[in-house]
This record gives C-alpha cells, structure tokens and sequence, in this order.
C-alpha cells in the first residue's frame, strides 16, 4: 500500500444528511484520507442501501491495494446512522452512537438540507416552515451539540457546512432556500466567534449546483430538478448547460469538487475559521455587492 501519511488517520467524522451525491462525494474523500466516517440521514431503506454500498465500495477498493485477507482484518471505518436533524434528542443520540463507536468524534459535516421552488406570492407557510426546520433549526441543533461534544472532548474539532452560492446571490422562485440557507450561513459564522476560543473551527462550503456523484444523484435536485426546467424551458441536459455556462471557467460543479474544499477546511491546511470556499466555478452575481 502507498505508505503517504493520511492526513485524517485516527479523525473520525460525522456526515448529516448524507446519502446524496455530495453526501457520497465527502464521504469517499473523507475515507480515502484516513478518517473513520459515520454517514447519517434521516433512518430507513435509503439510508441503508447508502451505507452498504460505501462500505462495499471501500472494501472493494482496498483489495486493489492490498490482500483480502487484511481486508476482512480491517477496522470498521464507516457506520451508517439514522438521525433527524430537527429532533434535539436524535441529534445528541446520533453523536452519543460515533462516540460510542469510535470514542471521540473530530469533524462534523453539515449537510442536510431540503429546497421549495416557489414565489413568494405563492408560497405556502407550511412549505417555507418545513425548510425552515431543516436548514436553520437543523443547523442549529446540530451546531450545538457539535459545540458541546467538541468542548467537552477538549481536543478542539472542525465544523463544516454546506451553505450555497444563493446565500449571495439568490434566485427567483427559490426565495424559502435562499432564505433558509442564508440563516444556516449566519449561524456558521456566528458559531465560529463563540466556538474558537476552545479551538473549534467553523467554516462554510458554498457551492451551485451538483446534479449527482457516481450513481448517486442530488437530493435537492431530485425534489427541485422538474420545477427549475420547467421555470426555464429545458430538459435536463439543457439544464445542466446552462449551470455550466453561466460561471466564468465554463466548467461543471461536481461533488468531488465540493469535496475537496471540505477537505481544505478538515485537514486545517490553514488557520482559518468564519470564512467560506466558493465552489462555483466563478459567479460574478455572487461576489459581495
């Protein structure tokens, strides 16, 4: 096996939200540079075929770098936990199980998050309430019980949250995400003023749009993905070039690629907290105003 130091070796990381393309895309970085990874989603079959099928992809790939019988000889490094981000018991419960598992917990990905197309003239209070649970109360919660863990462990941690391109620079029709994001954003930030003294860092992934990741495909653009063709006249492929012709280096946005920026913050390649990696191939809209 190549003998690199890993830079996340005995790190173990917790994933909200994560059986989805980015879900999948941090999960495999995350793996492949040493960290144990508990992948978390709200519990049941979707969950599970996730999580079985990562751990048969990590297997699968160790065995071409190594025997088989020091793979079946191999540590678990990925467990599968149901949690719903909006229940302040299932939070704690889904930490308590990566402590449980693995004895500590370094790095929480915030990834859960849902999306409504709607104007606001039309939008229903519900719908927007809905968002409103998971992206900001979810966040929070999570947020805060990362922020006790972390404490209480005394051995500082990282944070890191998904946020969006749309914090900046949002849309039409996507008011209650844009909206929603924007106060999971404003938490991040305000987490990392009140968590650094204890040397827990808290930075932000913002990025536009990734359609899928292997077989894995967005979920928030498989619940938005029919409304936004339809706002702009496009099936999906069209789509999908327009996202990538509307940022400066005319390329596509993939789960690798947001990846790679959670790894930035992760591996602490800089002594940074509060800031935010845009991962959008270069938005004009986006730029601060």
């Amino acid at each position: 096996m190549n003998d690199k130091p890993l830079p996340l070796k005995d790190k173990v990381a917790l994933i909200t939200g994560a059986a989805g393309a980015i879900g999948y895309a941090v999960s495999q970085a995350l793996l492949e540079n040493g960290c144990c990874v508990a992948v978390s989603d709200l519990p049941g079959q979707r969950l599970d075929d996730f999580t079985a099928d990562l751990k048969k992809q990590w297997f699968d790939s160790l065995r071409l770098l190594t025997t088989l019988s020091k793979v079946e000889g191999a540590p678990e490094k990925i467990i599968g936990i149901g949690l719903d981000v909006t229940d302040k018991d299932s939070v704690a419960n889904g930490f308590q199980s990566v402590i449980d598992t693995w004895g500590k917990i370094n790095i929480v990905v915030i990834n859960a998050g849902i999306a409504l197309v709607s104007t606001l003239i039309e939008m229903d209070i519900e719908a927007f309430r809905r968002l409103e649970k998971v992206n900001v109360e979810g966040t929070l919660l999570t947020l805060a019980e990362a922020g006790r863990r972390f404490i209480k462990q005394g051995i500082g941690g990282d944070i890191i949250i998904m946020s969006t391109k749309n914090v900046p620079s949002p849309s039409a029709g996507f008011g209650a995400y844009s909206a929603t994001k924007a106060a999971c954003h404003q938490l991040g930030r305000i987490a990392s003023l009140e968590f650094a003294q204890y040397d827990i860092r808290v930075n932000m992934v913002a990025p536009d749009a990734v359609f899928s990741e292997g077989r894995y495909k967005s979920g928030l653009w498989e619940t938005v993905g029919a409304e936004r063709m339809k706002a702009r006249g496009m099936d999906e492929k069209q789509l999908q070039e327009y996202y990538l012709n509307r940022n400066l280096l005319k390329t596509k946005v993939t789960g690798r690629d947001v990846a790679n920026a959670v790894l930035f913050f992760a591996t602490r390649q800089t002594p940074t907290t509060g800031a935010t990696i845009p991962v959008d191939g270069g938005l004009p809209d986006a730029t601060p105003r």
